[in-house]
């Protein structure tokens, strides 16, 4: 009775997982950060964990599954923080059921994480079959573990076939077919219903409920055969399996009967005990003769006979009670005990999630859709406060203040000016913004080589495909590089308008510092060589109206602190959108992100919007009162000299130009720095485009080749459907006009270049790019779009006031947002 199927395993092929999960993290998450965690230690044990679950399952023990488990958990884990068509492995599984001599051959090779879900989940099943098939059935633990795997292992072959074509989409091996994964879901169920039988004998329980049990195994072991013996089956299966199952089946009709009988029996109903008991003796033998196995059932179908001479013995001799037609009986009830059982959400017992800290996908989008927002008015309202200083620093410098109210003997230094020469010094003075301007050139090459290289490859694999498909005609089926290439060209293209304006930025930096050389130049000296630059002049007379000018000097200074507690607050000001959204997300399954964000915002920064206007308001009076009363001062000290004046004036202007241009240099600096990385990625991408093409046009060539050494005309095969539609994917995926004009490209939905599609397209993988710069950027006056995409007009002032971009404005490169 115990003999049981298990089911045969996929057999699985290695292939590196490290270097694509290494470079979608990277690029999705930017981990390269310095605050970002480092996931090669988790990449490398998801690695091994890989390798030790599918080749431990052959080995078909209990604690193999645990193994599997841990790892199909870590896989579904995985799938909801990585977009789907983003990681590209190339997953192959051969099919179990397909035994040649030389192994499987019927094999299925798909790029996603979804199918070596479905492969894996399918191991995880057959591997619970083997171990339940593998339990003694002479103890009670090893008949509640068959139980138990039996039942899990059904429920995975159902969820399976409900699931198999949406998560592959396209032809299955036949062993994961719907129909093959419907009737190994029968099987285990039937095989599940077959062990609750042999513990209720164990257990002693009493025979009306063996019957019953067993009346229920018939039915499973019927709907089982019924699937098991369809056309489409034919020599699919184990030449044993069909014959097993329909001696099972005829067996616990035999069971059901034999035991009911024994229920006649305590009832002193001897002449329908007779009926069954004879009937079960027919059905035993019919099993035996059904499955090809003499000895199958043999114990129950020698007490069956026993019981059947003993029962016709009394019944002769005492009884004499009429036999029934068995037909006429009263059927015999059904305990449906083995169900299909919800499948667990984690199989594993002591699972640890490698890549916790990893977002969900949903998740991620959101906060990188939040973030931009956030950026946009955080940028918005910190250069609203620092346009307005610079005008008030204009204004005050043109009116000497407030070195000319601290001016008292005509012949020593302001203080005001002594500390802001100091400054000058410390940072560096004339001879640091002449450093950081000879290094800008080299940055500006090294990026331009980069991006030389780039469009050079580009143009070499698309001149080779022209001059291929120009020598082969129509045998040519490949997709032309001009199709594929599309959107990397015109990424290029935005690549190098990016550097050209950059190249504008630094002219005007330069212009600008060239303008005020020599004044900064002065303001780099040490003190005595500064009083000897500043000519004498006539000593402050102190009145009333002085007195006003350096109270509003002092309320200058309460407003530029207030200010910038207020752009600190600005930059620090967080709210923990995380838990927003993925509070969000498990009580609707859906993220409202514009909703939850500008309410977010508005809470944050609501407060703070209103002092920068209230700030704004308070300058507006506060350069007015200052310009009328230093025209009074002007009246009262007409007496002193012009030419320190003037003088003291200029250096006031070109401590506010030193700040300014080291400030745009250094940006400068970082924006090549930053833009180095994104062409370098940039680079690899289109190297391992060409070397794919290299690859495919490689295999093409030896086939156009061998084709032609062929008698006869070559047929002319037809482009693959999914190139087809990979075509057409990049062709329909305008640019968003919603894409903000940023001196780089930045990926927003259909905005960037889709070189690869978002569907995978063998041989080439789709890449995500790496993270964009955060840093904010002070001089970025402009606010950031609302309409219009990369192919609007360029304006003026729109990557900052020196042209260098506003890198807190860029959304993080990942989730929602195509591939590079």
């Amino acid at each position: 009775m115990a003999e049981l199927i298990a089911i045969p395993l996929k057999k699985p092929s290695d292939v590196d997982v490290i270097k694509p999960l290494t470079n979608i993290i990277k690029s999705t998450y930017n981990s390269g950060g310095n605050n970002q965690k480092d996931y090669t230690e988790a990449i490398q044990e998801f690695s091994v964990l890989r390798n030790n679950a599918l080749w431990r399952a052959f080995e078909k023990y209990e604690s193999s599954l645990e193994v599997i488990y841990n790892y199909y958990d870590q896989l579904c884990a995985l799938e909801g923080k990585i977009p789907a068509h983003e990681l590209q492995i190339p997953f192959k599984w051969k099919d179990a059921f397909d035994r040649t001599i030389f192994g499987g051959k019927l094999s299925l090779t798909i790029s996603t994480l979804a199918y070596e879900k479905v492969c894996v989940l399918f191991n995880i099943a057959a591997l619970q079959s083997s171990v339940a098939a593998s339990q003694s059935l002479e103890s009670d633990e090893g008949l509640k573990l068959a139980a138990k795997l039996f039942q899990l292992s059904a429920a995975i072959f159902n969820h399976l076939k409900g699931t198999v074509m949406i998560a592959i989409q396209q032809e299955p091996t036949p062993d994961i077919s719907p129909e093959t994964l419907g009737a190994l879901s029968s099987l285990m169920l039937a095989q599940a219903q077959e062990i609750f039988v042999h513990k209720a004998i164990h257990d002693s329980m009493k025979e009306v409920i063996i019957a019953k049990l067993a009346a229920q195994a018939e039915e499973l072991y019927a709907d089982a055969l019924k699937l098991f013996q369809k056309e489409i089956f034919r020599a699919f299966w184990d030449k044993e399996w069909i014959p097993l199952i329909a001696g099972k089946q005829a067996g616990y009709r035999a069971m059901m009967e034999f035991y009911q009988s024994l229920v006649c029996k305590n009832n002193k109903c001897i002449g329908e005990e007779i009926a069954r008991v004879e009937h079960a003796v027919e059905l035993f033998k019919a099993a035996q003769q059904r499955s090809n196995k003499p000895n199958l059932f043999q114990e129950y179908a020698n007490r069956a006979q026993r019981n059947l001479t003993e029962v016709k013995k009394d019944n002769d001799f005492i009884y004499h009670e009429r036999i029934p037609d068995i037909k006429t009986l009263e059927p015999v009830g059904k305990a449906h005990v083995a169900k299909l059982v919800q499948m667990p959400e984690v199989l594993s017992s002591n699972f640890k999630d490698l890549f916790e800290e990893l977002l969900p996908v949903r998740v991620h989008q959101a906060m990188s859709s939040y973030e931009v927002r956030r950026n946009e008015l955080v940028n918005s309202e910190i250069s609203k406060l620092r346009e307005m200083t610079q005008v008030l620093n204009s204004v005050l410098a043109s009116l000497n203040l407030p070195a000319a109210i601290e001016d008292t003997s005509g012949t020593e230094l302001p203080q005001s000016l002594l500390e802001k020469a100091k400054y000058v010094r410390e940072a560096g003075g004339k001879s640091s913004l002449e450093a950081a301007m000879k290094e800008l050139p080299e940055l500006l090459q090294r990026n331009q080589e980069l991006l030389d290289e780039c469009e050079r490859m580009l143009k070499e694999e698309r001149e080779s495909d022209d001059q291929l498909r120009e020598q082969f005609k129509e045998r040519w089926t490949r997709i032309s590089s001009a199709r594929l290439t599309e959107q990397f060209i015109a990424n290029a293209r935005k690549y190098r308008e990016i550097i050209n304006r950059a190249v504008s930025a630094d002219k005007e930096v330069r212009n600008k510092y060239e303008a005020h050389q020599e004044v900064i130049e002065i303001l780099s000296m040490d003190e005595s060589q500064l009083s000897m630059a500043v000519p004498n002049g006539s000593a402050l007379q102190e009145s009333n109206v002085v007195m006003q000018l350096r109270k509003l000097m002092e309320d200058v200074e309460t407003l530029k602190a207030e200010r910038d507690v207020i752009e600190t607050e600005l930059k620090s000001a967080t709210t923990d959108m995380k838990t927003t959204f993925l509070n969000a997300l498990s009580k609707s399954g859906a993220i409202d992100e514009p909703n939850l964000s500008v309410e977010s915002i508005g809470k944050c920064y609501g407060p703070l919007q209103k002092q920068v206007r209230e700030s704004l308001a308070c300058q507006e009076q506060l350069i007015a009162d200052i310009q009328s009363t230093h025209a009074k001062f002007t009246n009262e000290q007409s007496g002193s000299g012009s030419s320190r004046e003037t003088m003291l004036c200029r250096l006031a202007s070109a401590y506010d130009t030193f700040k300014e241009l080291k400030s745009h240099l250094n940006e400068g600096i970082q924006f090549y720095n930053d833009l180095t990385q994104l062409l370098v990625i940039f680079q690899n991408k289109i190297s391992d485009f060409c070397f794919a093409r290299k690859t495919e046009k490689e295999e093409l060539l030896k086939d156009l080749t061998t084709n032609l050494s062929h008698t006869g005309p070559a047929t002319t095969p037809t482009i693959p459907s999914h190139h087809e539609a990979n075509a057409s994917q990049q062709q329909s995926n305008p640019e968003n006009p919603a894409a903000p004009n940023l001196p780089y490209p930045v990926q927003h939905p259909g905005s960037m270049p889709v070189p690869y599609s978002v569907t995978p397209v063998a041989p080439y993988p789709t890449y995500m790019p790496p993270p964009m710069p955060t840093t904010y950027n002070p001089y970025a006056t402009m606010p950031y779009p609302t309409q219009g995409g990369y192919n609007q007009a360029l304006q003026p002032g729109a990557y900052g006031a020196y042209g260098y971009g506003n890198y807190a404005t860029l959304p993080r490169y990942g989730g929602s947002n195509p591939p590079l």
